[in-house]
């Protein structure tokens, strides 16, 4: 009895060890409309506390906070983020670096003494508007308006692209961001 107890309990125990080696995992990175969504709001929320933090706390805490929102929000832990500001010109129109994103947001880095800090700007209110969204796998893509408004009720409009990819960990990340004015014709 004993015998075919344990040939019983050896049995069970290799069904279960054989079927958790061979488990199926599932691995899937498909970007929802719904996360693009999401990221685009969070976005504009972060943008907002940033402003609000300078405005309450100062400069470095504004900085702090939005190191956090590079951190959490942009794929620099993943390569390069092709990041075209707003209000950028000349030789740093472009920033591929994390410090020069920082700097756009925030001001305070000699390296880009032309910012002025776009976080800065006492912004209120943020909304969006798509043009369109392209979501092919773990890679999405959105063209269209983003209206912020300052404490004085002033709205700018600006023409906005981003590219969203998810990291290893399934995380949204913001891997391409174009900002700029939109045409005004003569």
């Amino acid at each position: 009895m004993k015998l075919a107890l344990n040939k019983v309990t050896l049995c069970a125990a290799a069904v279960l060890f054989s079927s958790a080696a061979f488990a199926e995992k599932v691995v899937n990175n498909t970007i929802t409309l719904a996360e693009v969504k999401a990221a685009q709001q969070a976005w504009g929320e972060a943008l907002i506390n940033i402003s609000n933090t300078h405005e309450q706390k100062g400069a470095a805490a504004a900085k702090a906070v939005a190191k956090q929102v590079l951190d959490a929000a942009y794929g620099y832990n993943m390569g390069a983020v092709l990041f075209k500001p707003t209000l950028a010109n000349g030789e740093q129109t472009f920033r591929t670096t994390y410090d020069g994103a920082l700097s756009y947001f925030v001001a305070g880095d000699k390296n880009f003494a032309q910012d002025g800090g776009f976080a800065l700007k006492g912004w209120k209110k943020y909304e969006y508007e798509n043009a369109g969204v392209y979501l092919n796998g773990d890679l999405a893509l959105t063209m269209g308006h983003v209206h912020v408004t300052d404490k004085s009720g002033k709205t700018t409009t600006v023409d906005k692209t981003w590219g969203f990819k998810k990291d290893a960990e399934g995380k949204l990340r913001i891997v391409l961001h174009h900002s700029s004015l939109p045409y005004a014709a003569n």
